[in-house]
């Protein structure tokens, strides 16, 4: 299975970086590719439809075409993102703004999972909100939604036994 982890976190090095790459090791039977969305040249949604007038190609030539490339021989996405006011960040939303190009021609991965970090508990619902409508929306299984609270020091997430969750689902899949 070809997976690709969307990380939404711009802090190198950060707990939510940790956290992708123990879920890629445990993954190892699988192609797993990490995409820094953070690091990327990615403009906001325009609205303008041109995606759907021209078989989902968009009409800003930015980073993006980078992930919708890679995105055509996923099987599965994993958004990954800290929570930033009570939500994913800026960087990750930008991307799935983007993604509504790909709805005029449809998606060709139908698994999805969601991970999320934050330096403090009940943070999680708007994140998880959001992503659990895409999920129904547009069809995609659910193969696991895991949140890590009280992520208060950057690197901490090494030692959290919640990364355990991570690991399994990497095993899992």
């Amino acid at each position: 299975m070809k997976i690709v982890v969307l990380n939404g976190s711009p802090r190198k090095g950060g707990n939510t970086e940790v956290m992708i790459k123990a879920f890629a090791e445990a993954s190892s039977k699988n192609e797993v590719m990490i995409l820094n969305v953070a690091s990327m040249n990615i403009r906001g949604c325009l609205g303008c439809q041109y995606c759907y007038e021209h078989q989902g190609e968009c009409v800003q030539k930015d980073d993006m075409a980078k992930i919708f490339e890679v995105l055509k021989d996923a099987d599965m996405v994993v958004f990954a993102s800290p929570i930033y006011w009570f939500d994913i960040s800026a960087q990750l939303k930008t991307v799935i703004d983007r993604l509504y190009a790909c709805g005029s021609t449809g998606f060709h991965f139908h698994k999805t999972a969601l991970l999320l970090d934050a330096g403090a508990d009940h943070v999680f619902e708007a994140a998880i909100a959001q992503y659990k409508a895409m999920s129904s929306y547009l069809n995609w299984e659910d193969m696991g939604i895991i949140t890590i609270p009280n992520m208060t020091q950057k690197g901490s997430m090494k030692d959290c036994p919640k990364l355990s969750e991570v690991i399994a689902l990497g095993k899992r899949l």
